[in-house]
Formats: structure tokens, sequence, C-alpha cells
């Protein structure tokens, strides 16, 4: 991971800017939280603005640490356009789902860009599985699918026991977008990387049928 390319950087200041300004002003946050029953009154803005939203300083920092790790090897694969489709697609499509999952629940709320970041992060390991990382508290290099999976299971997690005002459903969306759009866009990792397409399926398929059987 060398410099950051500016679409990252961009990505990055939005979700601090707006954070920051949703952590000191509550009128804002709520007006651009996600909750079903303002959707549902007409604010579809709700869908985007919310992913650009964090509940507090620590939610921030794990999303856009996670985005540090995996945006740049996605831009240097697909280039700065197909990275912020994958990004943006991944962030509305994990937000869908959750409309569609709790539409009867119109006090519902959700903030974070964990879809978008769960779509990158399965882009990423699709491009390169076998990509380690080194993460400071941790003196041995970590190899990223592991993370990866890893992070998909604390989604799966944080949706059955309803950890916080964190759209843990948006992950099981954003995850399958950005897996999904890697796919179209780069159709060589088919038979490159049969085995970890095969492998990064099995979170999506578990959250799947935990939904399914109505135990999530």
């Amino acid at each position: 991971m060398g410099d950051l390319h500016l679409v990252t950087i961009m990505i990055i200041a939005a979700n601090v800017i707006i954070s920051f300004k949703g952590f000191k002003d509550y009128t804002f946050f709520e007006k651009y939280k996600f909750n079903i029953g303002a959707i549902k009154r007409g604010e579809k803005i709700r869908v985007f603005s919310s992913g650009f939203l964090h509940v507090d300083t620590g939610h921030l920092f794990l999303n856009m640490l996670t985005l540090y790790f995996f945006a740049d090897v996605v831009i240097e694969s697909l280039g700065s356009a197909q990275f912020l489709l994958v990004y943006l697609a991944s962030l509305l499509l994990g937000n869908f789902l959750s409309y569609f999952f709790h539409k009867d629940e119109l006090s519902y709320n959700a903030v974070g860009a964990s879809g978008a970041v769960s779509g990158i992060i399965y882009a990423a390991i699709l491009l390169y599985p076998e990509m380690s990382l080194y993460m400071f508290f941790i003196p041995i290099p970590i190899p990223a699918y592991v993370f990866g999976i890893g992070y998909m299971l604390y989604s799966i997690y944080g949706m059955k026991k309803r950890v916080g005002n964190i759209g843990h459903d948006a992950h099981f969306g954003g995850a399958v977008g950005g897996y999904i759009l890697t796919l179209l866009l780069a159709p060589w990792i088919l038979s490159a990387h049969l085995l970890m397409v095969i492998l990064l399926a099995v979170p999506i398929v578990l959250l799947f049928i935990l939904q399914k059987s109505g135990r999530i």
C-alpha cells in the first residue's frame, strides 16, 4: 500500500466531514440517517446520505481504516472510475437490502459506510487473494481473505445482536455488490482465482440462510 489515490482521500474526507457534522449537530444527523419511516414518506436521500454518517469516532475510524487497507489495490486494478462505481453501488445496494429486510419497522435506523467498505473488501480480495495485511496491534502478516471473512462474520454478529445504531444488514448487500460488480468488471478472476470466488461466497450465503431462517 503506497500513497493514497485522490479518490480514496476524497471519500475518506467526505466521510470525516459529514460524520463530524453529525456528531456535533443532532438535527443534521437525524435528518440524513437511514430511517424506514422517513424513507417511506419520500425522503429517499437518506438511502445515500446515511452512508457518510457514523455513530461515533470509533465507528468512523474502523470503516475508514478498513477502506485505507483495501481501496488503492482496487484502484490500481480497476481504475478510479470503476472503484468509485463499486463503492457507491455497494453503499446503495447495502441500504436497499436494509430497507427490504426492515420495511415494516418504521422506527428502524442505521448509519455507516460499512456497506460500501464491504464491497471494496470483497473487490480487493477477489483481485489480490494472495495479499497480506500488517496491522499495528498484530506483529505477523494476516492473509487478506482472513481479515475480509472475519469482518463479515462480525457483521453477522452485529445483525444478530442488533449492536448499536449501525447498518449491519448493509454489510451483506455491500459485499454482494462488490462481489458481483468485481466479477463483472474483471471476469478473468473466475478462472484465475476460482477457489477464492467460492470461499468469499461463504459468508454471503451464510447471511442469506440466517436471514431466511429468521435467526437474524
